[in-house]
């Protein structure tokens, strides 16, 4: 089963749980120039200008995350290609997977623009621009 939790939630699990992994699933733009939390592992799941899949996603969290019952939190955009990415951990044995809800910019607000509504940053949760 995949967990959901909201940026506030995720924040408070990582610090109860240090050897916890946070991956961003974004792209490399995205993680870089967008910005990210602190201690993230970037490991894409989609890849621009075409988001073809990565296809060696898992074998990449495998050299970072080798203990499959460590808890892995998947944070991307909005909590849709995290929850992707979850799932493929998920059929290869990984076994406490967390998606990050409203992922880092979180959802368009009625003017079509991210950050607006929720999101980690939104929340007001640190992050960093490479």
């Amino acid at each position: 089963m995949i967990e959901n939790l909201n940026p506030q939630q995720t924040w408070d699990f990582l610090q109860q749980n240090p050897n916890a992994a946070l991956i961003d699933v974004r792209t490399k733009m995205e993680h870089l120039f967008v910005g990210h939390p602190p201690k993230a592992i970037h490991i894409p799941w989609k890849e621009a200008p075409d988001w073809q899949l990565n296809p060696n996603f898992v074998a990449q969290v495998r050299q970072v995350v080798s203990n499959p019952n460590t808890p892995i939190l998947l944070l991307c955009r909005s909590g849709q290609r995290s929850l992707e990415a979850a799932a493929a951990l998920q059929a290869s044995g990984y076994t406490h997977l967390i998606n990050i809800e409203e992922g880092f910019e979180g959802a368009l607000d009625d003017n079509k623009q991210r950050g607006n509504v929720n999101g980690w940053r939104f929340a007001g949760l640190p992050w960093q621009q490479s």
